[in-house]
Parts: structure tokens; sequence; C-alpha cells
């Protein structure tokens, strides 16, 4: 059963969960940029349908609603819980509203075909994810899918300073974790997947960059096996994909 969480009760006060925290200071020229990194790791998770209901959480001044206005999505909406983010958004008549995240759910009658939430999910304490992934899974449709990130916690790079570097950094994950709780929250058809910055296919130091990847995630993958741990992803973020049971 969802616990009765209200948006004004939820711990983080600096950055929450329902407003965007990574656009660039320059909010104009993010709108390139997240669509490279939007198009090549979450697009591939989201229906084929172009009239399917999408829901975007935490869309800050519209990235992920723009790229999906452009590819030709006709139902899409995203909330973000500052103000000052959704006048972005308006400017570019794009489909966003001012709304919390556990009140704008609940109150939402219509289930949703799609819901992506544009904030890492650890910005929730764990009760609060745990209730914020029923609530959603309830307001998905049946096969409906519910797309997510949040930091990597098994990266040996980044996985520490992470999760203590932000004051409202409660938790982290890894590919075990991310799957273990989704199920446990009554998901289907669960893919955990890294997170690729390294999409912008014009710039050759991102050839660089990918190679030096690689590389490190065989010489962490060997290191891991060493100590007799399984982990595969070590990407500063993890994205996580599930279904409602159809």
């Amino acid at each position: 059963m969802t616990q009765m969480l209200r948006d004004e009760d939820l711990t983080a006060v600096m950055e929450p969960f329902d407003s965007m925290w990574e656009a660039p200071p320059d909010i104009e020229s993010g709108y390139d940029k997240f669509a490279k990194f939007y198009a090549a790791n979450y697009l591939p998770h989201l229906p084929e349908d172009r009239d399917a209901r999408i829901l975007v959480i935490s869309c800050g001044p519209g990235y992920f609603v723009n790229l999906l206005v452009q590819r030709g999505y006709r139902n899409v909406l995203g909330i973000d819980s500052f103000p000052d983010k959704i006048e972005w958004a308006k400017q570019r008549d794009l489909p966003c509203e001012v709304a919390q995240v556990f009140s704008f759910l609940r109150s939402s009658t219509e289930p949703w075909d799609a819901i992506v939430a544009e904030q890492e999910l650890n910005h929730l304490t764990k009760t609060e994810i745990l209730a914020f992934l029923e609530l959603a899974r309830e307001k998905l449709v049946p096969g409906g899918e519910l797309v997510l990130h949040a930091i990597n916690g098994a990266s040996p790079l980044t996985g520490s300073e992470s999760r203590a570097g932000n004051f409202d950094h409660y938790c982290s994950f890894t590919e075990y974790s991310f799957h273990q709780v989704l199920e446990h929250t009554g998901f289907t058809d669960i893919r955990v997947f890294p997170l690729n910055l390294y999409v912008f296919w014009l710039n050759p130091l991102n050839y660089v960059a990918w190679l030096i990847d690689r590389l490190n995630w065989l010489f962490f993958t060997f290191q891991f096996k060493l100590v007799g741990k399984s982990a595969r992803i070590f990407t500063k973020k993890l994205g996580a994909a599930g279904r409602r049971p159809a």
C-alpha cells in the first residue's frame, strides 16, 4: 500500500526531487546538449506510439519534453515544482506546468503510458523512494513504463563523491539494488543500463573519452571479480526502466 507522503514533508529542501537541478548556467544551451543525451539513453525505453501519454517529472526548463515534442509525441506533460524553470518551458510553448510530484500523481485520474523522472531518484530517502515507486506504478496503464536514473554507487571513480557531494543525496544504487527496489515495488521487465555521457559525436574528444571509459570498464570488471563482486556497470549514473504488470 502506498504511504501517504505529503510533498511538504519530503526530506530534501535544497534540491527537491520534483525539480531539475542539472541544467547548465546557460539554460538555453541545455536544450541541444540534453536532447543528445536523452535521445541516446532514454528514448529506446519509451513507447513508439506517438499518441502515448507521457508524464515527465522534474522537467525543469523542459529539455526532455522539448525532445519528445520534436520527435512527434503528441500527449506529453512536464511538471516541475519551481515556477521560474517552468517559465523557460512556457517561452517555448512546451506543455509544462508547475506541480509537486506526490500531490500531482495522487490527483491524476487518467493513467499514463510512461512516466519519466529527469531528476535523480537519490534525492528521495529510501522510505520516500518506495512510496514514489508504488504511486508511480499505480498511475501507469498495465504494461506502462517507468524510466528513472540515479548515481551509481559501484563507480570506483565517482560513487562516493557523487553521494557525499550533495547534502540532498540520501542513497546510491548499483545494478543489483536498482533491480531489487523496482522488483520489490511491483515492476516487471526491469532493465538497468549505463548512462552514456559520450554522445556528442561531432567532438573527437568524445571518442578518446569513450576509449578510456572502455579500458576502465575492463580494469574495474577484473578488479571486482577478484573480490567476488559481479558489478558490471561503472558509469557515473545508472538508468533503469520497468513496466507495470499487464
